[in-house]
This record gives C-alpha cells, structure tokens and sequence, in this order.
C-alpha cells in the first residue's frame, strides 16, 4: 500500500478544518493558505468527502465547509477512503486471491491481506477528536495560526 497524496491531504485538510471550525465555517482558500494544498485540488477532495457525508458546505459570505459530525465520529480510515483512497496492500487488490496470470492466490496473499486488515483497524480507531487532543499536532496549529496573522498584518495597504 502506497498512501497517496490525495489521502494525505485530505487528513490534513480535515485536521484543519477541525481545527479552526470554532468560528463557524471554514473556506477551502484559508485551508489552501495554512495547509500549502492546492485550491483546486482541495475543491476535488471537499466534492468527495461532501459526497460521502464527512462535511457539508455553505455558500455565499462567511460560507465555507464544516463538519458534518463530531471529530469524536470521523475516524481517519473513513477520510482515506472517502476520497477513493486503497488500504488494500495485497498486490492483487482483492480479498479472494487471483494473484497471478491463473487467478490463484500466491505465497504471500494472507500475509499481506493481514496486514491490510491491521492497518485498516489502526485507522479505525483513530478519529479526528485523537488527533486534535495531541500537543503536537495542537503546536503546529497555533504556528500555522500566528503566521497567517502576522501576513495578514504585514500586507501593504494598497490591498
């Protein structure tokens, strides 16, 4: 298994959006900024996670995302995948074998379908609300936080 950068940010932009919901909803463009993600690739993952019920959007002004349940009941395996994200680590990507030209199964298979069930549970137990209790991750927020304030404070005033 090869975890993507589409399940990577999609985390970290859930993360964010956990994060700095307190305020009400937050835009794509403040995760784009704190985050360093694409705009537009954050419109591909938030269309996704909307989809499959992790947030829920509100437009006009002050609009943005929020989520749709608490960080207690969004666990990390279901951001992943959500955005079409394979936890799979078998190299023939199913449960049943076929992992060869015969479509029988190979030496390994069960090895590796553990592993994928293991990691997946790992996932499982981990929700958002975990990663938002964790001090690190809490000190990467407020830097994130005071750094886009002090450049909102230093923009010239023809802006």
């Amino acid at each position: 298994m090869k975890l993507t950068t589409k399940g990577r940010y999609a985390v970290t932009a859930m993360l964010d959006l956990s994060l700095n919901s307190d305020n009400g909803p937050v835009s794509l463009l403040e995760i784009s900024d704190r985050q360093s993600i694409s705009l537009s690739y954050l419109e591909q993952l938030f269309s996704k996670l909307r989809r499959q019920g992790l947030v829920k959007s509100m437009r006009g002004p002050g609009g943005g995302y929020s989520l749709s349940r608490t960080p207690d009941e969004i666990a990390i395996s279901s951001i992943i995948m959500a955005v079409d994200e394979n936890l799979d680590v078998t190299n023939c990507g199913n449960a049943t074998g076929g992992c060869n030209e015969d479509n029988k199964r190979c030496l390994t298979h069960n090895l590796w379908m553990d592993l994928s069930n293991r990691i997946q549970s790992f996932l499982d137990d981990i929700s958002l609300q975990d990663m938002m209790d964790k001090s690190d991750v809490i000190e990467v927020a407020a830097r994130q936080n005071s750094k886009r304030k002090e450049t909102r404070i230093n923009l010239p005033d023809s802006l």
